[in-house]
Parts: C-alpha cells; sequence; structure tokens
C-alpha cells in the first residue's frame, strides 16, 4: 500500500516519458509516479526503489528518490521561506515546500525564522506542518544531572519558560529564573542538565556552572564598559530589568561579576556608575 507521508520501497512498474511507475506487488491497480528526471541510472522494471511519497503542486500523488526534514510521526527544525495570508511554508528539502496553516501556530513568524514543527495529514488529505508539538516529545530520557545537551527552543511561556525539545525528541524546560536575555522560538541552544524530574523531563540551565559563569560574565561586563568609553551609568544596585536589558544576566549574576572585577583591580564603583581603573 503507498503510505502517504512516509519513505517506502516500491517496484517499479513500467517507464514512459513522464517517468518511472511505482506500487506495490500486490497491489498493482494503485501506483504513483516517479519524476523521469529522479529515476536511478540503470534502473530497470522490477527492481524496488525508496521514496518518499507527498502531493505535488496539483495535489496529486508523486514520488521522490529525495529525503525530506522529517516523516509522518517525526518533528523537524525548519526554516520559514515565505508567509502568506493562510500561513506559512516550510523548507524541507522537497520541491514543494511545506505548508504550516495559522491555526497550527504557536507564535507569529517571519520570513527566515526557523521553528520546530511535526507532519500531520490534514482533512484534505495533504501533508501540512504544525507548531504544536508538544505532546511529541517523550520521557524519561538517557540524560542525568550535570550532562551537556542541545536543543532547540519550540515554546516560550510566560510563566514557565522556554520549552525545548532536547535532541528534537525529549522534554526540556529552561525555567524562567535561568532565562535572561533575548530567546525565540527556532533557537539552537547548548543547555546543562540541573535536574531530571520524577516524570522524566529535564530542567536545563543554558549558564555554566558558577564558578565557570562567573569568568564569562566579568568578561562581557568589562567589555560593555569599554565599550562605553571606560564608563558603566550605573552600579551594582541598579533595578534588576536595568541590568538584564544591558547585560542579559540577573542581578545576582551581575553583582558576582562585578565582584570579581572589584577584587582583580580592573574597576571602580562609585554613586555615579562604574569605570575602568585608570593604570
Amino acid at each position: 500500500m503507498i503510505e502517504l507521508g512516509k519513505a517506502q520501497e516500491l517496484v517499479l512498474f513500467k517507464v514512459n516519458e513522464h517517468g518511472g511507475y511505482l506500487g506495490e506487488s500486490d497491489h498493482p491497480e494503485q501506483v504513483v509516479l516517479l519524476p523521469g528526471k529522479q529515476l536511478p541510472q540503470g534502473v530497470k522494471t522490477g527492481d524496488r526503489i525508496l521514496v518518499f511519497i507527498y502531493r505535488d503542486s496539483s495535489d496529486r500523488l508523486i514520488a521522490t528518490v529525495n529525503k525530506p526534514a522529517m516523516e509522518l510521526g517525526q518533528i523537524a527544525r525548519l526554516k520559514v521561506v515565505s508567509v502568506s495570508k493562510i500561513g506559512a511554508f516550510l523548507d524541507w528539502g522537497l520541491e514543494k515546500d511545506l505548508f504550516l496553516p495559522f491555526k497550527e501556530q504557536t507564535a507569529k513568524l517571519r520570513k527566515n525564522d526557523y521553528c520546530v514543527v511535526r507532519l500531520y495529514i490534514d482533512k484534505s488529505d495533504r501533508l501540512c506542518a504544525s507548531m504544536k508539538v508538544y505532546d511529541m516529545m517523550i520521557a524519561p530520557t538517557p540524560y542525568k544531572t550535570g550532562d551537556q545537551v542541545k536543543g532547540v527552543i519550540y515554546q516560550i511561556s510566560e510563566t514557565l519558560g522556554a520549552l525545548v525539545a532536547v535532541d528534537l525528541r525529549y522534554h526540556g524546560l529552561i525555567p524562567l529564573k535561568e532565562l535572561f536575555g533575548e530567546h525565540h522560538i527556532g533557537e539552537e541552544v547548548e543547555a546543562r542538565v540541573t535536574k531530571v524530574r520524577e516524570d522524566g523531563r529535564l530542567n536545563l540551565s543554558i549558564r555554566e556552572k558558577a564558578y565557570r559563569q562567573m569568568d564569562i560574565d566579568s568578561e562581557l561586563v568589562l567589555n560593555r564598559i569599554t565599550e562605553r568609553g571606560g564608563h558603566l551609568p550605573f552600579n551594582d544596585k541598579a533595578a534588576p530589568m536595568v541590568i538584564e536589558r544591558e547585560f542579559g544576566l540577573s542581578k545576582n549574576a551581575f553583582k558576582r561579576a562585578v565582584g570579581r572585577l572589584l577584587k582583580a583591580g580592573k574597576i571602580v564603583i562609585s554613586d555615579s556608575g562604574i569605570d575602568l581603573k585608570q593604570d
């Protein structure tokens, strides 16, 4: 049986000027066209060819030897190639872009954005994408506390933080208290597992362990003061929102970084702000 949205080996029944017609030996009445330009060199009738089945621009079933970014039951991080009044279109490695309807979007998308999507068949029997992938994530995971992981942010919650598809497969969460600076859907992140919850989901941090992160934050603060001509117009008593806007750091992280720079003799703190120490 020819299955839409899946890769499968089919038998080459015949070849004409349009290409090769493929199907299953026990269902010879059902065939699908593999365009001539995609017929493997030297192939002959009776051979089996691995193809992916989708629909062309006229909504006809068609085969391709090209491998798309995902099949039914899988998710992928795809690039937005265009946006229209009815939805967005994504590059998934085939000639025809993949349609992402507005109703299946969880955030506003623009051209060249990236998003994490799953593949599904809509009511009209067409392949479409959906950003609603939470239920596609699985638990438990093979990771443990302290492990480094890679993933993609697929949703940002104002109450929870950033939901991450670890390995595009496992549940991950960067809690709000760990989410500083600007982040967006489709962003690839490297994170450290801070906790494996009882349900198998992962709590993550994109910051290094405190002693390593302090070096990174100190360098960030020092560079920013230098860029400002050697003077920062606020000190470590500034409001948290000012610090986050300027550095993407929590107030505590900023104070630790400033403290390290002060101890190293690189800055001077006053009521008017922070200055580079002059030699």
